[in-house]
């Protein structure tokens, strides 16, 4: 063993125990990797930095953009509750979930195809008097599983595919990984539904946790031409809200207050719901429907420009016994107010004549610039915004979608690489205007320690192999002769899957790939099925939250603890290797 082996196995050894343990954050765990190889002189500085000019990562990075419009433009939850559709049972509800979770995190990245159904799957426990625990892991291994269906369906595969394409390889098609990955998804969404939904353990529900929070008075109209007048409340999907219910209908003279599922919406009819903050939130994401307060028009802002804000009222406030018409708030302030709240509970009536006091919490649409403007003046005790705030232009959603298509027909057809297709999809949403500039400036900054784990991941996978650390490894643990193709298959697919539940699932993909090719060539047989082998078990981390970020994501609205990942990853794992250790030689060949 040579110093350069030495000290890269040390490195690796390093990074491995530190992403593990999760104590720092895995960018600047893999940052210092890579100024550690660079200082030892293990890799050059264009070799260090290679990374980050990889087409896979910079297709990534395109794709961020690109799934910014499908979310501002509202593309996503018109699929999402289009799919789902109204299950009646455990059975369906976990069956209608795999399907639109999975069909979606085949084209999107799958992390935020988990963000935005997370609220519909809370509705679902809802309406079901379920626990959410019964559906939210499931909507994390169907998203995993889905990625797994395309090219572009899961970061790691666009990063072997770009690792490929560095050893001058052929790059893979987008549909090329389906063979293999369409059958696990049909083999791990059987287990789910048949075994899996009895391995799933019983939470508390999200109604107990807002049942005593504020409350607000939301008003909403079905606004003229919207495709919600002739369906039902049921069939429109507020018969149960995440964040609050409808509790009464204005409609002309006539006031609806016992409101029943079968009835039907019009045109013009004023909807009175009752919930805490976030109900407002949900109601801007329904197509058709929109705020009943003139005064958020009159503002002059556009979709993406617009947010949702609560602010306490302090003694200091000007308008203090006031009606919120006589004080002038949306003048004077640049901000529609849609709702008051009193001592926890909502205030009715109709919002300009209400009187205002000390306390009081108002729920206001407004700028983006609200917030830095009046966090530090006297006129409010309190100023905090809403995350993730802004309402869907479900206008230019038709376009977000036919972008979508075309990005994925252009690869398809051969007309552009992954890369190219991708890229130009970003430009079409930016300039068809589904999202702003600094709409996607501000999701791929959200994204970026995820890009700088990828680009210095790279530097660590180049270190294994001009060091010859990956030869060495590939000497000592398979030997020449007596170990057949298929086993050092098996093995190198175990060793992946152990790695990226350790650690991050592209990091495990980038430090084993050259031990693949190295087996490869040292067995005298393709790479190929080496490669895929890579691919599938790098994306098939079931068994703890910290190998996915979409099980991260799951386990505080779900209340899962560390042992039901085990429970029911373990079983889901051995499905997918054995799925996959079946079909990979069957389709790929040695």
């Amino acid at each position: 063993m040579s110093l350069d082996i030495l000290i890269t196995l040390l490195i690796v050894a390093s990074v491995l125990g530190a992403l593990a343990t999760n104590r720092v954050p895995a960018d600047l765990t893999m940052m210092a990797a890579l100024v550690a190889v660079l200082v030892a002189g293990i890799v050059t500085p264009g070799e260090a930095l290679s990374g980050f000019a990889n087409p896979g990562l910079m297709t990534i990075a395109a794709l961020y953009v690109v799934a910014a419009a499908l979310r501002d433009t509202g593309a996503i939850y018109w699929v999402a509750h289009r799919l789902l559709g109204q299950p009646k049972s455990v059975f369906s509800s976990q069956l209608r979930l795999i399907a639109p979770a999975s069909l979606l995190s085949a084209f999107l990245n799958n992390t935020t195809v988990v963000a935005m159904m997370i609220p519909a799957v809370q509705e679902w426990a809802q309406r079901l008097k379920l626990s959410a625990s019964k559906l939210l892991l499931p909507l994390s291994y169907a998203a995993i599983l889905g990625g797994t269906c395309t090219l572009i369906g899961t970061s790691t595969n666009l990063v072997v595919d770009g690792l490929v394409q560095e050893k001058g390889l052929p790059a893979f098609g987008i549909f090329d990984v389906a063979w293999v990955g369409i059958p696990v998804l049909l083999g791990g969404g059987l287990f789910m539904l048949l075994v899996g939904r009895y391995l799933l353990p019983e939470r508390e529900g999200m109604a107990e946790q807002w049942e005593h929070a504020r409350e607000y008075h939301v008003e909403m109209v079905v606004a003229k031409g919207s495709g919600l007048a002739g369906r039902t409340i049921q069939d429109a999907g507020l018969r149960n809200l995440t964040y609050g219910y409808l509790t009464e209908i204005q409609r002309g003279e006539k006031l609806f207050t016992a409101v029943g599922p079968e009835m039907t919406l019009q045109e013009g009819d004023l909807l009175a719901f009752v919930g805490v903050p976030e109900c407002a939130r949900e109601l801007q994401r329904i197509n058709g429907l929109q705020s009943a307060h003139g005064a958020v028009h009159k503002l002059g802002l556009n979709n993406h420009q617009r947010h949702l804000v609560e602010v306490v009222l302090s003694p200091e406030f000007p308008g203090i016994g006031k009606t919120v018409k006589e004080t002038g708030f949306r003048t004077r302030y640049q901000a529609a107010i849609l709702s008051i709240s009193r001592n926890g509970q909502r205030m009715a009536g109709k919002v300009g004549e209400l009187v205002l006091r000390v306390g009081d919490t108002l729920l206001l649409e407004t700028s983006e610039q609200f917030v830095e403007q009046y966090r530090y003046r006297r006129d409010f005790m309190l100023v905090s915004p809403l995350k993730d705030s802004t309402p869907p232009d479900f206008r230019r959603a038709p376009v977000a979608v036919g972008v979508l298509v075309i990005m994925v027909l252009a690869n398809v057809l051969g007309l552009a690489s992954t890369l190219e297709a991708a890229m130009v999809a970003a430009g079409l949403m930016l300039a068809c205007r589904c999202v702003t500039v600094n709409r996607s400036r501000m999701n791929v900054s959200v994204n970026l320690p995820v890009l700088v784990v990828i680009g210095a991941s790279f530097a660590l996978g180049k270190a294994m192999e001009t060091s010859g650390a990956a030869a060495w490894i590939v000497q000592e643990a398979f030997p020449e002769s007596g170990l057949s193709p298929f086993m050092a298959l098996v093995i190198i697919y175990l060793l992946t899957a152990a790695f990226t539940e350790m650690i991050t699932n592209n990091a495990a993909a980038v430090l084993v790939f050259p031990i693949a090719i190295g087996v490869a060539e040292q067995l005298g047989v393709s790479p190929m099925p080496f490669i895929v082998a890579v691919m599938f078990a790098a994306s098939a981390s079931f068994m703890t939250p910290l190998g996915y970020q979409t099980n991260l994501m799951v386990m505080g609205p779900g209340g899962y603890t560390f042992r039901d990942y085990v429970r029911i990853g373990l079983p889901m794992s051995l499905v997918v290797a054995v799925i996959s250790l079946v079909v990979i030689p069957m389709v790929w060949g040695f």
